[in-house]
């Protein structure tokens, strides 16, 4: 709880703080990179960095924990808080890497803001900084704890799959020879490899199933983009891991899992690469005979670019109360909608439970159409695949 002195200076300085944070966080990671340059060769998302999203991200999470201090002083904000600390245990996050985090930010802070920092804003801001530190850092401490510990594990590539012209499938097994613990269906895992310059660069996907007790799988789209043209890591992948190669994975971690009873009606809704986590759900209540009423939505450029279809149906047609319906820009199939993803004429049952996976237009218009039907927004959970900018978005 922040204290009655640090409540009132930040109420009164939050407006200023929030108006500056993006230059704010762009002058840390500069000046942090440029004292700790490991950092961003072998932990931070250099994509992400080059694009902008990271710092926006981070400006956005820091305006949404204070302002949650302020308007509910007695609840902590445990939604964003396990998000973000599932990431951070992904990545082999450590409690001391906050006090780096701490030094840069702060310094960053009276860079850009000056003599408006006095000595009472430093102290309210430093509480504000290290009850989300240390809240992250207790949560990320039970996560180590369930998975067995943070680090590293190198498991070898024992086939390769392609799904279409940009995507590919990578079952691997344990190069130790060592056991698999389970995963919740919707989690994502940490792959880490060398790239030619020497860093050690990291990106999450999720697992899309578990083919064998002893295997994990998990799915790749090749990146394309202005900041990264053939992604650095999605590129690596594609181009030059082969069955018989070892990569570093993680443990799984990510929030976004089911949870539901059998009597649960739910909806899985995806778009383009957003499938992954929909095909291991998918499997997961195939094999474990969900009953309740089951829509599958998904939305892609084609059918040739819609990776893991024949999974995605296959999965939906073992289900005893599963609708199905696609939507593609071009060369929809009979039965398949043409354009975007449109939830008008889909029926959604009472008290169901949404899964959303996908570029964030596509999900806030799910999401706005969902609550339309009168699903509960506290029933609708989403994935960002990166910065969660939709948290920053709202923080803004």
């Amino acid at each position: 709880m922040l204290s009655v002195q640090s409540a009132a200076t930040l109420r009164a300085t939050l407006p200023a703080v929030g108006a500056a944070l993006d230059e704010i966080t762009e002058r840390f990671y500069a000046g942090m990179f440029a004292a700790r340059p490991e950092l961003l060769r072998d932990l931070f998302n250099r994509g992400n960095q080059a694009a902008g999203t990271q710092r926006q991200a981070l400006a956005g999470s820091i305006a949404a924990f204070a302002t949650h201090l302020l308007e509910h002083p007695d609840e902590r904000p445990d939604a964003m808080l396990q998000r973000i600390a599932h990431k951070h245990a992904s990545l082999g996050i450590t409690p001391d890497q906050y006090a780096i985090v701490h030094e840069h930010l702060f310094a960053a802070i009276a860079d850009v803001l000056g003599e408006a920092v006095t000595p009472e804003v430093a102290a309210a801001w430093d509480e504000v900084y290290w009850l989300m530190a240390n809240a992250l850092v207790a949560i990320e401490k039970r996560l180590y704890e369930e998975r067995g510990g943070a680090g590293w594990r190198p498991w070898e590539v024992v086939a390769r799959v392609a799904e279409t012209a940009d995507v590919v499938t990578f079952r691997l097994r344990p190069a130790d020879g060592g056991p698999v613990r389970d995963f919740r269906p919707g989690q994502y895992v940490s792959v880490r490899v060398a790239l030619p310059d020497g860093a050690r660069q990291i990106r999450q996907y999720s697992l899309s199933g578990a083919p064998a007790p002893d295997e994990r799988q998990f799915t790749v789209k090749r990146v394309r983009d202005e900041a990264a043209p053939e992604g650095e890591v999605s590129g690596h992948l594609y181009a030059r891991v082969r069955a018989g190669d070892v990569v570093e994975l993680s443990e799984p971690y990510g929030d976004l899992v089911l949870d539901a009873a059998t009597d649960t009606p739910l909806l899985l809704a995806s778009a383009g690469i957003g499938v992954t986590p929909m095909t291991a759900m998918l499997a997961h209540l195939a094999e474990t005979g969900h009953r309740a009423p089951v829509t599958v939505v998904h939305g892609d450029r084609s059918p040739a670019d819609h990776a893991l279809r024949t999974d995605h149906e296959a999965y939906a047609a073992k289900l005893p109360d599963a609708a199905v319906h696609f939507w593609y820009e071009q060369d929809a199939p009979a039965g398949a909608g043409t354009g975007y993803v449109d939830l008008t004429r889909v029926p959604v049952a009472s008290g169901t439970r949404a899964y959303l996976c996908g570029p964030l237009p596509f999900m806030r218009m799910v999401r706005r159409q969902l609550i339309g039907k009168g699903v509960a927004p506290a029933d609708i959970h989403y994935e960002v695949f990166g910065p969660d900018l939709w948290l920053a978005g709202a923080a803004a």
